[in-house]
């Protein structure tokens, strides 16, 4: 029985493009706990935002939101880049809010980096949920991102956004016991079953 990790038996055809997994949602919404286990099951590494733009936070005295959001821009195009230049038949979790640059930038990420399989998980949560989550959060964040201020944006923004559905969406709701097994499972169903492009 295979685990989903990539070894040199199981490993996709050549030609099999690459497969993304992207675990979407606004901000406070609980992607990076589904994103890691999602990775700790599977093997497929996980490249996020965060991840990769707080780095380069770390290096400026001040940060203003223009500036984070520059960053963020950047970093979201760094995923696309790492993914277009690994081996076809790879697998990647993308761990982000995709919503904050235009779904016409994704399809053309998504197609510069030949990306054959697609499945999406959406963190869906109420504004209420959002607004106590990243309240509790704000004194582990670093310095540079949004504060207390970001709090009533976040919650109109729960309210209004919802997931890129170009691919088969899982809906995680954040109101409920989030089942990891049933995601993981699910997850492992699309990207070998569904053709992106």
């Amino acid at each position: 029985m295979s685990d989903g990790r990539a070894t040199a038996s199981h490993a996709a055809p050549v030609n099999a493009g690459k497969r993304v997994v992207m675990v979407n949602g606004i901000p406070a919404s609980g992607k990076s706990s589904i994103a890691r286990a999602v990775s700790q099951a599977t093997g497929w590494p996980v490249l996020s935002v965060d991840g990769i733009k707080e780095p380069f936070m770390q290096q400026f005295e001040q940060l203003d939101r223009p500036l984070n959001r520059r960053l963020g821009i950047a970093s979201y195009q760094a995923i696309w880049s790492v993914i277009a230049a690994a081996p076809q038949g790879c697998t990647f979790i993308v761990d982000a809010w995709f919503g904050f640059q235009p779904k016409e930038s994704l399809v053309n990420y998504l197609q510069q980096a030949n990306v054959k399989s697609l499945a999406e998980i959406w963190c869906q949560l109420t504004g209420e949920l959002a607004a106590q989550r990243y309240a509790a959060r704000l004194g582990d964040r670093l310095p540079g991102h949004p504060g207390a201020e970001y709090i009533p944006e976040l919650i109109a923004l729960a309210e209004r956004a919802g997931p890129m559905q170009l691919s088969p969406v899982y809906i995680a709701d954040q109101s409920q016991v989030i089942n990891n097994e049933n995601i993981i499972a699910w997850t492992r169903e699309v990207l070998t079953t569904v053709n992106y492009n």
